[in-house]
């Protein structure tokens, strides 16, 4: 009965907003229309751009201040308490993240993660693009189907794939042992993935894990839609008479990819490059969803570290300063490839 009445409530719910949904829009549009002209009659918005724009920018940056300044502050300052025993410990936090051999690996697995998803999934989403944007029919069914992993729940598909993975009833082995080919332990095998495939000739602790290449291989298909979205547009804003003019000329379709499109196409490359190694350095959604009951240090990125020290350890104070750390990480990275990569990015 109560399932009902909820039910009924939604209905109801529903139904009022769509009703006063065109009142509300018009109670809206007076509200900003009165507040654009008493900033027109304004003397010193008139005369002073720069108290205008703090002005309308006051609200977000309050809010960015609230959510993001003071948690940071206030991170960088329990991160120099020992909060265990409750004593000030200075840059003893510090300290032993430089001698924690977890640290270490977190840190390799991070780069081992960002090495191998950044790239493949550039490559991925542009060949895709490219490919979207030559065909005349279809192209809208075609993005949204390549879309759809993205807007889908990370912990959902993280799921399937799990089902997917199982090492001894799961459908990717039963796949392999109808072909003849070995079985894999997949999300639980700590051994390098370059070790499974020289047959031992390379040591199991070389390069990432088979488990980690699983959840590289699993962002890599959730995160390449945003790309192929972003490529599509990047695409379709390059003015056709600059490849049909190479053309004319006899330029080789190779040759207008690399010398026309993609020098036009370097700012949407320069975004996804920054935007997927601030990501790719905190991922943690895949992660916990696809290793939570099999989690070993093979996959345990930074991110991950973070949240067992807090939560699981309840030691606030040195999960904060591994924040800390990933933190200065992740501005010192995207400082370096505003330097190194905004050299090649030109705009039209």
């Amino acid at each position: 009965m109560n399932e009902w009445f909820g039910l009924l409530g939604i209905v109801i719910a529903s139904a009022s907003i769509l009703a006063l949904r065109q009142p509300l829009v018009a109670i809206l549009d007076s509200v900003l229309e009165r507040l654009d002209s008493r900033f027109e009659r304004q003397v010193w918005c008139r005369q002073s751009d720069t108290a205008m724009a703090v002005t309308l920018l006051f609200p977000g940056l309050g809010i960015l201040a609230v959510f993001g300044f003071a948690p940071l502050i206030y991170a960088l300052y329990i991160s120099l308490f020992d909060t265990r025993a409750g004593a000030f410990a200075g840059p003893g936090n510090y300290v032993r993240a430089w001698h924690d051999p977890e640290f270490w690996g977190g840190i390799r697995v991070t780069i081992y993660y960002a090495i191998g998803t950044i790239p493949a999934t550039l490559l991925l989403s542009f060949g895709v693009a490219w490919l979207l944007f030559r065909i005349g029919r279809g192209r809208g069914f075609f993005r949204t189907v390549y879309f759809l992993p993205y807007v889908t729940s990370a912990v959902a598909a993280a799921t399937v794939w799990r089902v997917l993975l199982r090492p001894h009833s799961g459908y990717v082995n039963a796949l392999m042992e109808a072909l003849g080919l070995p079985t894999q332990l997949w999300l639980i095998e700590q051994r390098g993935v370059l070790h499974l495939l020289t047959n031992g000739w390379i040591g199991p602790e070389v390069g990432p894990s088979l488990a980690l290449c699983c959840i590289i291989a699993f962002d890599i298909w959730h995160a390449s839609g945003f790309g192929v979205v972003i490529f599509l547009a990047g695409l379709t804003a390059i003015p056709r008479e600059l490849e049909e003019a190479a053309i004319v000329d006899g330029a080789r379709p190779w040759q207008v990819m690399t010398r026309v499109v993609l020098p036009l196409l370097s700012p949407t490359v320069f975004f996804l490059a920054i935007v997927s190694a601030i990501k790719a350095f905190q991922a943690f959604n895949s992660f916990y969803a696809l290793t939570n009951t099999a989690r070993s240090t093979d996959t345990q990125n930074l991110v991950i570290y973070i949240y067992s020290q807090l939560y699981e350890s309840q030691n606030y104070g040195y999960g904060a300063t591994v924040a800390v750390c990933l933190c200065v990480a992740i501005v010192g990275l995207t400082l370096v490839q505003w330097r190194v990569l905004g050299r090649w990015v030109h705009y039209e």
